[in-house]
């Protein structure tokens, strides 16, 4: 127990050092506060790993039962629902041990760690991993990653080397701006085809989130690989559909696969197909893509072409392969999200036309004509949308939680957490306590206007933060204020149904068919 304690009291002096120096912003005043912390024995005490309160195991299933279907009590499209019950029974940090093939779980409902965490996190930290993708990158397909698997389900110095490669080009806010046109491009054509698929009563059909995944769809391949797939035409490839399918199915399964009992690793079980199958048609479609891109980036000699992002990883590497990766996991996680982001928030607009009309009347202001054209300076004024959109995605993260697999051990809220251990950080229940952000219940854009040095910076991160953050941020954020800019603009956007409900399927969404209303706003002049 003496050796124990030496080595608790070594972690903390250790996290408190590294605390304060990666803080730049706290005070002298809160530094020496927390130098001074060194020496409370408070401090030094800590309780063991098995004392985190959480759900019992049972013999032989463990907690993995609870994920099965009929029998158990955890139902992965209601993992919203179920961290808040956790949240509520057990506290701050809950631990789900005894999950067959993956280790302990970790939750934690607590500001303050999460900031601790990141503040600390070392140079290659390795995010909770995902042992399908892993073996489909790894394994299965190594042929085409070899050493350059990319961001997604990669760690250590593969990931390391990758991400060093193409972040210069992918987290510069000026490099995102330069896409500005070739993104509202794609956002005008998606006007077009909201105004050709509406029915008599100016409604959008029931599938209206498979046209927003082709509108994501089409924006990013005009700014990966400056191409137009017409996803938003009429006489569409059949192509682009089986892509976005491909893209879904793979998101469905990875719960499935990550949190069920893993028989995937044993035999080749229908859901394990279904995601090799998905995976397979995502890769030869970019690919194929991705060549053609190449092709023409070789041919094209003007200098008054804007480049796309594969042209600049390209230009700085030299590396087709670092480029094809890049645009393949660029696709991967950036079509799904995006779309289920912008839906949220247009739904979220017509449920408060109040806040719609302040938008709105912040879009006039800032593009005074009708069909005024935005441009990467108008992007800084577009505040109120912006508010929106970070008020959105705090009531409802398209993806609910994030984390970190610690590779050594940590004290986190009090408990000596081992090596190893996946450390869920639960953005969705954090971001939805009254203690953090005051009427959470409320849709208040306005809490996002000014800092007022209450709002806890990370309470609400829906696009994650540190050395792991979303490759893709800065393009995804730039894609939403643009398109809902465009259709605000055009547009005033209603909805005459039932309330919906929120469900993981497979990212955060409303549930049901969101027939939103587009009233235009000539008719509404008219009136």
């Amino acid at each position: 127990m003496t050796a124990l304690r030496r080595h608790a009291k070594e972690l903390l002096r250790r996290f408190i050092i590294d605390a304060t120096k990666s803080n730049a912003s706290h005070t002298l005043a809160a530094q020496q506060q927390q130098v001074g912390k060194q020496d409370d024995d408070e401090m030094l005490r800590f309780r063991p790993y098995s004392d985190i309160p959480g759900p019992k195991p049972i013999p032989l299933l463990g907690n993995t039962w609870r994920f099965l279907p009929y029998i158990g009590d955890f139902d992965i499209q209601a993992i919203d629902k179920l961290s808040k019950r956790l949240h509520a029974r057990y506290g701050d940090i809950v631990k789900i041990e005894g999950l067959l093939g993956r280790p302990d779980m970790v939750f934690v409902y607590d500001a303050d760690e999460i900031e601790r965490i990141f503040r600390q996190e070392e140079r290659m930290p390795h995010r909770p991993s995902m042992p399908s993708l892993d073996y489909y990158k790894h394994v299965l397909r190594r042929e085409f990653f070899r050493d350059n698997p990319g961001v997604i389900a990669v760690h250590g110095e593969s990931w390391y080397n990758f991400r060093s490669k193409v972040q210069q080009v992918m987290l510069q806010p000026r490099v995102a701006r330069m896409y500005t046109g070739a993104i509202e491009e794609a956002s005008v054509a998606f006007l077009r085809r909201i105004a050709k698929i509406q029915n008599q009563k100016n409604e959008v059909p029931d599938d209206f989130l498979n046209e927003m995944h082709k509108w994501s769809l089409e924006s990013i391949a005009r700014v990966a690989l400056d191409v137009r797939l017409g996803c938003l035409d009429d006489d569409a490839d059949a192509e682009t559909q089986r892509l976005i399918d491909a893209l879904i199915t793979f998101f469905k399964n990875v719960p499935v696969l990550e949190l069920k009992i893993p028989f995937w690793k044993i035999f080749n079980t229908s859901t394990w197909q279904q995601y090799i199958n998905a995976l397979d048609t995502i890769m030869n479609t970019i690919s194929k893509y991705t060549t053609a891109a190449l092709s023409r980036s070789k041919a094209n000699s003007d200098p008054n072409v804007e480049l796309s992002l594969l042209d600049r990883v390209l230009a700085r590497e030299g590396d087709t392969r670092v480029a094809s990766v890049l645009a393949l996991d660029l696709f991967l996680v950036g079509v799904d999200t995006t779309s289920t982001s912008v839906t949220s928030v247009l739904y979220q607009l017509a449920l408060h036309p109040e806040k719609q009309a302040l938008a709105y009347e912040e879009i006039r202001r800032v593009l005074p004509e009708e069909n005024s054209p935005i441009e990467a300076r108008n992007i800084d004024n577009l505040k109120y949308v912006k508010a929106c959109i970070k008020e959105t995605l705090r009531m409802y993260p398209v993806v609910i939680g994030n984390g970190r697999c610690m590779s050594s051990d940590t004290v986190i809220g009090g408990y000596l957490v081992p090596k190893g251990v996946q450390v869920i950080f639960q953005h969705y229940a954090i971001s939805n306590m009254e203690k953090y952000f005051p009427r959470n219940g409320e849709f208040l854009p306005e809490r996002w206007l000014h800092d007022d040095g209450v709002r806890h910076a990370f309470a609400s991160l829906p696009f994650g933060y540190g050395r792991r953050m979303c490759l893709g941020r800065r393009f995804a954020e730039l894609e939403m204020i643009i398109v809902i800019s465009k259709i605000l603009q055009a547009y005033k956007v209603e909805y005459h149904h039932e309330k919906l409900e929120y469900y993981i399927n497979p990212m955060y969404t409303p549930k049901g068919p969101l027939r939103l209303r587009f009233i235009k706003k000539d008719n509404i002049k008219q009136i």
